[in-house]
């Protein structure tokens, strides 16, 4: 489809389909960036960070903390944070466990960012389709009422498929927005278990060395 059938086709469906083929361009962005965001902060890597937790365990803190410290993924800086919480001699222990706690719901929102976004998409898409839809069948039906009884049906036909392309481009923007919405929550969601574990796991261990 060459861009003057793209414009031809986005004018059939009016305003509406332009701002959905807006939404679509944005949630395309969305996902890759979130995706390269999640690579970065390695939401699917946590072996090195179970690996300094063990250390910590077997009593060896300060190689567990040199273990964490050049790693940039979330798990590995909670750990780090915990680890380093749980050593700071002017803390109590509820005091260590607060800011850790305080680290892990920045680092949480971190992976979050940009799923509202996402969530937003995918609920307003279907309904500014839906909202084309009706403005478009409106329009057919003033124009049938317009020409009266020499309305000619296939015009009228015409205009109601036009009408319901916005509905078709809305449900296909907010599906895909969906599906990926749910993925990155699931991956969020294995993060903070992760964290959680291993933050649990660091202050029911001596691990100082």
């Amino acid at each position: 489809m060459d861009e003057t059938t793209l414009v031809a086709f986005l004018d059939r469906g009016g305003p509406a389909l332009w701002v959905i083929a807006g939404l679509s361009v944005l949630t395309l962005a969305l996902i890759l960036w979130k995706i390269w965001r999640l690579m970065l902060t390695g939401a699917w890597s946590g072996a090195v960070t179970e690996r300094a937790v063990a250390l910590w365990q077997h009593g060896q803190g300060p190689e567990a903390m040199a273990l964490l410290r050049p790693r940039a993924s979330l798990r590995a800086r909670l750990a780090l944070a915990a680890m380093e919480a749980r050593t700071a001699a002017h803390w109590s222990e509820p005091q260590a466990r607060e800011e850790t706690a305080r680290v892990a719901k920045g680092l949480l929102a971190e992976a979050r960012t940009g799923l509202r976004a996402l969530e937003l998409v995918a609920t307003i898409a279907p309904l500014i389709g839906l909202l084309g839809t009706v403005l478009g069948m409106i329009a057919a039906f003033q124009a049938l009422q317009t020409s009266g009884n020499s309305a000619d049906p296939s015009v009228l036909a015409g205009g109601i498929w036009e009408a319901l392309l916005t509905t078709a481009a809305g449900m296909a923007v907010a599906i895909p927005a969906s599906a990926a919405l749910t993925w990155f929550e699931s991956v969020a969601d294995r993060v903070q278990a992760d964290m959680e574990d291993a933050a649990t796991r660091i202050f029911t261990a001596g691990g100082a060395g």
